[in-house]
C-alpha cells in the first residue's frame, strides 16, 4: 500500500478517527508535559549547574580573603605614636628619654597627670573637643608640647600664638634642614634640624626658632614661673626615620625632657589621623592586601565577561533538527492510511491530484478551486477517444474502493489515464 499516494499528491488533512502523527521533537531539547511543545525557558536545575562553578569559586575567593586578613592583622598605629616601631613612628625618642632616666606614661585622657604633672605632649590638639581643651589647660602641666595645633586649640591653650596666614605669611613649610637662629637653649644645643610643618607667629611674650619666611615652625611661651608652652609646626624630626639626622635627637630629647616625668596623649582612635595628616577617610581604613586584591578581582570579572559575553556578528544559517525526505513523507501518509483503513480518503487524494495535474492540459479552468466535473469528463472523452464520459466520471469521481486490491487499481488506472491525456 505504500505505492496509494503518488509523490506530486497533495497533504490531505487527517480526519478525526485516523491516527495523528507523531510530534519529532528537535535535539537536546525535551517535551512539554501534556504538550507537543518545547518548552526552551531554563529551569531551575539547568541554572544551579550552569553557575555553580561561578558560586564556588566565589566563596573560594572570599575564604581566602578571611584566611589572610586573619594571618595579616598586623597592628598600624598612626603617624608618630610612641609604640609604633615604623619609619614614622616614635618609638626611638621615648626609648632615648627613657634611658636618660625619664618616666613616661602612655594616656588617653588629656587631663590626666599623675604626682608629676611633668610634660605633656598633645600630637593631635585639634581632635581634642572644647572642655578637653579647657581641662588640658587647667592641668598643671609644667611643660605643654603642641604638635600642628590649629587655631581652636591655640586660643584655647596659647592664646597669643597664630598661624602664620593670619598675618598674609607663609602657612606651611617643607620639612628640611634649618638653622635654629634663636636662643632656646634647646635649639642652641641641637643647632640645625629638620623643622617645617605649619608656620606660627611668636606672638609678644613668645621666642621662635628655625624662622622660615614669615613664620617659625617651633615657638615657645612662657605661660608662668617654670610653665611654657612649646608649640610645633610639624613633629616628623621626632620620628623613627628622621630622628638620627642633623640635630634632631638632641632637639627633641631636649624639649621632652625637661622634666623628669612625660605624659605623652594617645589620640581617640575612633576617629584617628591618616598618615599624611587630618582626619582619615573611608579609604584609609581599607588594608593595602585587601585594595590590590579588589583591583585583581575586577579584572579578573572583567577578562570572565569579555570570554563569556556574546559577540555580535554575521548571521549563520543553522541547520534544521531533522530532515526528512519527499519520499520518505509520502511512505508515511500511504502507512497511516493503510493503519486507519482511509482507503476512501487515499481514494479521494490521488482522485483529486489526478484532476488538478489533468484539468491545465486539457484547458479546462477551475471553478471554485477545483475543475468542472462535467467539463473535464466531456474534454478527457475528447482527447482519448476509446474512454467513453462516462468511464472517466467512474474513473475520477466513483465510488471509494472496497479492499486494498482495488485501491491499487485505482492508482494504476489514475495513472495510465494521464499518460493517455498528455499522450501527444
Amino acid at each position: 500500500m505504500t505505492s496509494a499516494t503518488p509523490t506530486g499528491a497533495s497533504p490531505v488533512p487527517f480526519a478525526p478517527e485516523t491516527a495523528a502523527p507523531e510530534t519529532v521533537a528537535p535535539a537536546g531539547t525535551a517535551p512539554t508535559a501534556g504538550t507537543g511543545r518545547t518548552s526552551l525557558a531554563p529551569t531551575g536545575r539547568g541554572l544551579w549547574r550552569r553557575g555553580r562553578w561561578y558560586l564556588l569559586t566565589a566563596v573560594l575567593l572570599l575564604l581566602a580573603a578571611v584566611v589572610l586578613a586573619a594571618f595579616n592583622q598586623d597592628r598600624r598605629y598612626p603617624p608618630l605614636d610612641p609604640r609604633s616601631y615604623e619609619p614614622t613612628g616614635g618609638h626611638a625618642v621615648i626609648a632615648l628619654l627613657q634611658r636618660e632616666g625619664l618616666t613616661v606614661d602612655l594616656t588617653s585622657d588629656p587631663a590626666s597627670r599623675g604626682a608629676d604633672a611633668g610634660t605633656l605632649v598633645l600630637p593631635e590638639p585639634d581632635l581634642l573637643s572644647a572642655e578637653q581643651l579647657r581641662a588640658v589647660s587647667v592641668a598643671g602641666h609644667t611643660r605643654l608640647v603642641l604638635i600642628a595645633p590649629g587655631p581652636a586649640a591655640l586660643s584655647a591653650l596659647v592664646p597669643g600664638v597664630r598661624t602664620s596666614d593670619e598675618n598674609g605669611g607663609i602657612p606651611y613649610a617643607s620639612v628640611r634642614s634649618t638653622a635654629a637662629q634663636c636662643s632656646l637653649p634647646e635649639a642652641v644645643r641641637a643647632g640645625t634640624a629638620e623643622l617645617g610643618g605649619v608656620l606660627y607667629t611668636a606672638g609678644s611674650r613668645g621666642e621662635g626658632c628655625y624662622q622660615r619666611g614669615h613664620g617659625y615652625p617651633l615657638v615657645t611661651v612662657a605661660t608662668g614661673r617654670n610653665t611654657d608652652v612649646v608649640v610645633l609646626g610639624s613633629g616628623d624630626f621626632l620620628t623613627n626615620e628622621l630622628l638620627k639626622k642633623d640635630g634632631n635627637a638632641a632637639l627633641g630629647t631636649g624639649l621632652l625632657g625637661a622634666r623628669p616625668h612625660l605624659t605623652w596623649h594617645l589620640p581617640d582612635y575612633t576617629a584617628p589621623v591618616a598618615e599624611g595628616g587630618g582626619l582619615k577617610t573611608f579609604n584609609d581604613y581599607i588594608p593595602e592586601g585587601w585594595r590590590w586584591a579588589g583591583y585583581q578581582l575586577a579584572v579578573a570579572v572583567l577578562l570572565a565577561a569579555l570570554w563569556r559575553a556574546r559577540r555580535l556578528g554575521p548571521v549563520v544559517s543553522e541547520n534544521l533538527p531533522v530532515v526528512v525526505r519527499a519520499a520518505e513523507t509520502t511512505e508515511g501518509r500511504a502507512r497511516l492510511y493503510r493503519r486507519a483503513r482511509a482507503r476512501g480518503r487515499a481514494a479521494d487524494a490521488l482522485r483529486r491530484a489526478a484532476a488538478h495535474r489533468i484539468a491545465p492540459a486539457l484547458g479546462v479552468p477551475p471553478v471554485g478551486g477545483a475543475p468542472d466535473p462535467t467539463a473535464l469528463c466531456a474534454a478527457v472523452a475528447d482527447r482519448v477517444p476509446e474512454r467513453p464520459a462516462g468511464d472517466v466520471r467512474a474513473l475520477l469521481y466513483g465510488p471509494p474502493p472496497t479492499d486494498d486490491a482495488a485501491l491499487l487499481r485505482l492508482a494504476d488506472d489514475l495513472d495510465a489515464l494521464e499518460r493517455q491525456v498528455r499522450k501527444p
